[in-house]
């Protein structure tokens, strides 16, 4: 009778078992998240921000905000403090220290807000489950770095804390693709282009280290040797073997 009633017990341990791994798994699986960045539902906690913006849609929540020239990518960045400067309202800005905006090619493509450990949702995560829910997203952020995120169709959420405050970033990653494809093929050209000194009239090859002791304001970019040298410039001493 005893042998029996453990061998019953001992049949059940390893269905026990694989229903407790069966658990786990299903709590730790990450959430997936269909939601294209068009699709992220208006929250308080980003003050009306949301990608796509163009520079004057942004420009219009705060004449504050200032912006720069785009660089050789199409990317613009600027920067708010609102916990620092005093012009800005406090009151639309609340518990907010900083609002970092990355552009490309006019079009708001990366939002980060950092918050001040006054917040409403100080700990990291209670700071998800709630963003969350005002996003109208899912709660379950796998782990990340220093952080949680989220990947959804095209976009990404990515919180964290910094300097004991939460903060959320929102990032438009086809953008980002887009923004390494375009260094890539810049870091490609300059392994190629020729520099020509307009001064000396020599040109100096991609590979010859002395073209970096041209000027800049002196410099004359070629596509090939053969352009240079049509437009009359001959080969530097230095690059020569």
């Amino acid at each position: 009778m005893l042998k029996h009633l453990t061998w019953n017990i001992n049949s059940f341990i390893p269905l026990i078992l694989a229903g407790l791994c069966w658990c786990a798994t299903a709590r730790a699986q990450p959430a997936t998240c269909s939601l294209k960045p068009d699709e992220i539902k208006e929250a308080p906690e980003l003050f009306g921000f949301h990608l796509g913006m163009t520079l004057d849609q942004v420009k219009a929540r705060s004449s504050l905000i200032k912006f720069g020239r785009a660089d050789n990518f199409g990317v613009v960045k600027t920067t708010i403090n609102p916990h620092y400067e005093p012009r800005f309202d406090k009151t639309v800005f609340a518990d907010v220290r900083t609002i970092s905006f990355d552009f490309l090619d006019g079009k708001l493509v990366t939002l980060w807000i950092g918050f001040e450990e006054t917040f409403k949702w100080p700990r990291l995560d209670e700071f998800v489950a709630n963003i969350s829910k005002s996003l109208d997203v899912p709660g379950n952020w796998p782990a990340k770095r220093n952080g949680q995120q989220l990947t959804c169709d095209g976009f990404s959420l990515f919180a964290s804390i910094i300097a004991r405050g939460p903060s959320i970033r929102v990032t438009d990653e086809l953008a980002q693709d887009v923004i390494a494809e375009r260094r890539e093929k810049a870091a490609e050209l300059e392994e190629t282009q020729v520099i020509g000194d307009n001064r000396t009239l020599n040109y100096y090859p991609a590979d010859c280290a002395a073209k970096d002791n041209v000027p800049t304001e002196n410099r004359t970019i070629f596509k090939t040797k053969d352009q240079a040298e049509s437009a009359g410039y001959k080969l530097a001493k230095q690059c020569q073997k």
